[in-house]
């Protein structure tokens, strides 16, 4: 994905003016320029499963599926299904030359035993210092759907999230704190959004780094969250 008519906000924020907010589809293609070659990678189920199809081959990042496989490939199209072959979505996939299987339960020690170098997850909000809540709203219709969320966002080295910026009605989903029951504490430390790129974690509390915007400025983005925002 090629942006232009780009400016500088602060030393190392880059506002895209020219277009945005990105879709889905850019938003993983932007993910997956940023993660480091050579590490090992799980993408939880949703949107984040996208970014498999931008990663690759010279990249050397190996994917883990928390159903029990390693070395997983973009999703499958067409005489590439096997209804035996999915990710922890279902969603059917490839396999890389070298990719192994094991046990779900082994699948879950890598998770938990600090095996995995980075994970992306989807959010309903994600506060300054960190905090996740992705797996239940608090509402009594919702359907909670924690999965292994809470073992990847403690058990990876680094954790980022790929979410829209604003919820249907308008509220920032990068808040001060989470209203809703949490995931993880202070386990985030970068937020990809349709809007923009964010830092967070405990040491920025007090302002979210931005990375980039898309579509808008930091200074209208200020006027949209109730964060402290400073440039990278």
């Amino acid at each position: 994905m090629t942006i232009t008519n780009t400016t500088t906000a602060g030393s190392g924020t880059v506002e895209h003016l020219d277009r945005g907010p990105l879709s889905m589809g850019e938003l993983a293609a932007v993910i997956a320029g940023d993660i480091p070659a050579g590490v090992y990678v799980n993408l939880g189920i949703g949107q984040p499963t996208r970014i498999a199809d931008h990663l690759s081959a010279e990249q050397g990042i190996v994917l883990h599926t928390e159903n029990g496989m390693l070395g997983m490939g973009p999703a499958a199209q067409g005489d590439e299904i096997d209804p035996d072959l999915t990710n922890a979505g279902k969603v059917p996939v490839t396999e890389l030359p070298g990719a192994a299987y094991f046990h779900h339960a082994d699948s879950f020690a890598m998770m938990r035993g600090g095996h995995l170098d980075v994970c992306v997850l989807g959010a309903y909000q994600v506060a300054a210092n960190g905090d996740l809540a992705n797996w239940h709203t608090g509402r009594s219709d919702d359907i909670p759907a924690v999965g292994g969320a809470m073992d990847l966002a403690i058990g990876a080295k680094s954790v980022f999230i790929m979410m829209t910026l604003f919820a249907k009605d308008g509220s920032p989903k990068l808040v001060p704190g989470c209203t809703y029951p949490l995931t993880g504490v202070g386990c985030v430390s970068r937020v990809y959004t349709d809007h923009g790129v964010f830092e967070v974690g405990p040491d920025r509390r007090q302002n979210v780094s931005v990375i980039a915007t898309y579509g808008i400025s930091v200074s209208a983005l200020r006027s949209r969250l109730d964060v402290r925002l400073a440039e990278a």
